[in-house]
């Protein structure tokens, strides 16, 4: 897939007015700190609008291209293949790559590897019922500039994270007929047909098993019937002689 028009696409007027929603989604979803480790998975070309690549001074950018990008330190590379050691990466940042990939699942399980226990994952996708979409798709799918992907919908990228023990935590819409800055109102477009594009922020769990300490097997003991039967008889001859010393007692 040639993730290419989306660059083209981002110069269009509706192309610009999704910029600014994301672009206020992300800046609302970087919560780690500056000294923890970033890693984005595909060129956007706008990286500064979100993100102080000299304050987060750990910023990594992963692309398999040699597109210009903003961000501090920059590796060419697979995306199904990420040159980052496991449990390393504090966030992981997936902006419309997926769509444009034949190798999805083969992605999030490398982002799934590198992430530490408890790390953020925030995806950015095309919603593949919008009209829009739709019609860019069937209609002007002939045409050199059209949007191709392989699309997916938003109920299937969570079932797909929840496979590989992520919690989602935020669910987005977005739409170019009008500019959703505020991430309340994008939650509230997130079903809507008229989103164009969404977004999703999820956790990576661990959950750590909790080591029982084992419980030494007791041998079982013989009881001799003979014995039980004659202590049972001592204790009520005690009983009996206790009862009678009682009743002398009250009688004298």
């Amino acid at each position: 897939m040639n993730r290419n028009i989306l660059f083209k696409w981002y110069d269009t007027p509706r192309g610009r007015i999704l910029q600014q929603s994301e672009t206020a989604f992300l800046k609302h979803s970087l919560t780690v700190g500056c000294k923890q480790t970033i890693v984005q998975v595909g060129v956007l070309g706008w990286e500064k609008e979100f993100i102080d690549c000299s304050l987060y001074q750990h910023f990594l950018v992963i692309d398999n291209t040699a597109r210009d990008c903003q961000a501090a330190h920059r590796i060419q590379a697979e995306p199904d293949q990420l040159p980052v050691l496991s449990n390393s990466a504090d966030m992981v940042i997936l902006p419309h790559l997926l769509e444009f990939s034949d190798n999805q699942h083969q992605i999030l399980r490398e982002v799934e590897r590198i992430l530490k226990p408890e790390g953020k994952l925030i995806i950015l996708n095309f919603n593949p019922w919008s009209f829009w979409v739709w019609h860019q798709y069937f209609w002007d799918q002939k045409k050199p500039d059209s949007l191709r992907g392989n699309f997916i919908s938003r109920t299937k990228i969570v079932d797909w994270l929840k496979l590989l023990n992520f919690g989602v935590e935020i669910a987005a819409g977005f739409r170019t007929d009008v500019l959703s800055t505020g991430v309340s109102r994008s939650e509230r477009n997130k079903h809507s047909v008229r989103v164009v594009a969404y977004a999703i922020k999820a956790i990576k769990r661990c959950y750590h098993i909790i080591p029982f300490t084992p419980v030494s097997v007791l041998r079982p003991r013989l009881a001799i019937v003979g014995a039980m039967e004659s202590a049972v008889s001592r204790d009520c001859h005690s009983l009996n002689v206790a009862a009678s010393g009682r009743s002398s007692r009250r009688t004298a």
